[in-house]
């Protein structure tokens, strides 16, 4: 059996993918998971323990919240076919994550909100939004999704591009949303946003692990001074 006949279309949960997801379950190599791996799991780790990442029955209904994703080669690959390592869906309350929490996205069409992928485990719901990053941006390897409500609530004053209130996560409005934000603002430059439809939801990329959350953890740590600074 060829691997397109083996391929499903997988239909989760109500309200976590909305995305069609046709998805190999299967076991991903080393080669597979690319040398990007082990440091996109160290920096989800320390986001987790930051409160970016995770699971909590008092926030958002209980559902888990927050992902990562990282390129992998060919780096030459035309849009559409930019293949990406990304954490599963509803992996947000596990502090560490495994080979077996990730899946491999290996090509996408927004229009037709189709994700194709294969790996352990069905990929992020937020796969639709780094797959748009990703088509952009070529020099982008890493994408971070974080729920961070100092950020979020103090968005406009950080001014942070933010995307429009009326369009759900996950979506295909929401990837052109992004697509809006590299037209009109300084996101290509900055390299963070603010999902304004997706409570505390804000997005950071860069050209490595380091660079994307770094931008992260720098936009929380100016939104904290600032309300430390508050009278």
């Amino acid at each position: 059996m060829d691997q397109a006949s083996k391929r499903r279309t997988e239909r989760p949960a109500e309200g976590v993918i909305q995305f069609r997801a046709e998805h190999q379950r299967r076991v991903l190599s080393a080669a597979e998971l690319g040398p990007v791996f082990e440091a996109l799991s160290g920096w989800r780790c320390l986001l987790f323990r930051l409160g970016a990442i995770g699971q909590d029955a008092c926030r958002y209904e209980g559902v888990g919240f927050g992902n990562v994703s990282a390129r992998l080669m060919p780096f030459t690959a035309g849009r559409g076919r930019r293949s990406f390592l990304v954490s599963g869906t509803q992996t947000g309350g596990r502090e560490r994550l495994s080979p077996a929490d990730f899946a491999r996205v290996t090509s996408y069409d927004v229009k037709k909100n189709l994700v194709i992928s294969d790996g352990p485990c069905l990929p992020s719901s937020e796969s639709l939004t780094h797959a748009m990053i990703y088509d952009l941006a070529p020099e982008v390897r890493v994408v971070i999704h974080g729920h961070c409500p100092e950020p979020f609530e103090s968005r406009r004053r950080l001014r942070l591009p933010t995307t429009a209130p009326e369009v759900g996560y996950g979506t295909p409005e929401m990837a052109f949303e992004v697509a809006r934000l590299f037209r009109d603002t300084t996101l290509s430059e900055t390299g963070v946003f603010a999902m304004g439809g997706h409570p505390d939801g804000v997005v950071a990329f860069g050209r490595s692990v380091s660079e994307a959350g770094g931008r992260l953890v720098s936009i929380l740590a100016a939104a904290m001074s600032a309300a430390v600074l508050k009278p």
